[in-house]
């Protein structure tokens, strides 16, 4: 059960910064804005004129939050996206999220903890900086790449997950006269096939609930599905839940 008071939780991720603010166990304000060049200037201007009773970081620039804010809490993204899904898909089991810069499948118990978790985070393949890469290359802009994926009729193949030889093979496709849609939509199978491997090293148990900024793009969400042969629930604000979970677990005032 949630704490009464004013909790907030922040997700500073590499592409995004994501802040929820919960009163009495409900979310009064929710934000996201881009990372940038400077996330802690984005983490102010999100927390300006929010009073709160604790504070809770996750994400790659948690402990850079922590030397600023020095009574936050800090937890792990495991953690505070497994927290924050189970908050809003009590029966989730399963948890796949793709944010900015990597990849988890996390299997949860029926009491919403953590069983077992695999994270790929050493590079940005299957992470939402190569679609956005490849979507650069393509000259697409992201709305546009995602609607080219999903009307095309077949997919160029990409043999390589490592961003740069990617892009080299891209450039050799629009070369060869490959269709734009064709190769958009062979990203996103990359994409998928890398995803339905990292998720091979968890039990995938129904309900399978898809969380992540990447989360949001309906090729990927039909394509895992279908390589995973099971339904993916996406809930609202999909991007957020990170810092949902840190919202729900705060417990000290904040600083700074």
């Amino acid at each position: 059960m949630t704490e009464p008071g004013i909790r907030a939780g922040i997700d500073v991720g590499s592409r995004a910064v994501k802040l929820v603010v919960m009163e009495n166990g409900s979310v009064v304000r929710s934000l996201v804005e881009d990372t940038g060049s400077d996330p802690l200037a984005v983490c102010r201007r999100l927390l300006a004129g929010v009073t709160c009773d604790s504070i809770t970081a996750t994400g790659y620039g948690r402990h850079l939050f922590k030397e600023h804010w020095p009574a936050a809490e800090v937890i792990t993204e495991i953690k505070a996206v497994a927290r924050g899904a189970a908050s809003l898909v009590p029966l989730c089991r399963t948890v796949i999220d793709i944010g900015g810069q990597d990849s988890k499948a996390i299997a949860l118990g029926p009491d919403g903890k953590v069983q077992k978790s695999v994270m790929n985070d050493r590079c940005a393949a299957g992470s939402g900086q190569f679609l956005e890469m490849m979507a650069t290359a393509l000259a697409y802009e992201r709305d546009e790449f995602v609607a080219a994926a999903c009307r095309a009729g077949r997919a160029e193949r990409l043999n390589s997950m490592c961003t740069v030889f990617a892009q080299s093979e891209v450039v050799s496709l629009i070369a060869r006269g490959a269709a734009r849609e064709e190769i958009a939509l062979g990203v996103h199978q990359a994409i998928v096939r890398r995803t339905a491997a990292l998720a091979g090293g968890v039990p995938l148990e129904e309900t399978i609930v898809f969380t992540g900024g990447c989360a949001r793009d309906p090729c990927l969400v039909a394509l895992l599905s279908e390589a995973l042969k099971h339904p993916l629930l996406v809930p609202p604000g999909p991007q957020s839940v990170a810092a949902l979970g840190c919202a729900l677990g705060g417990a000290v005032a904040p600083t700074g």
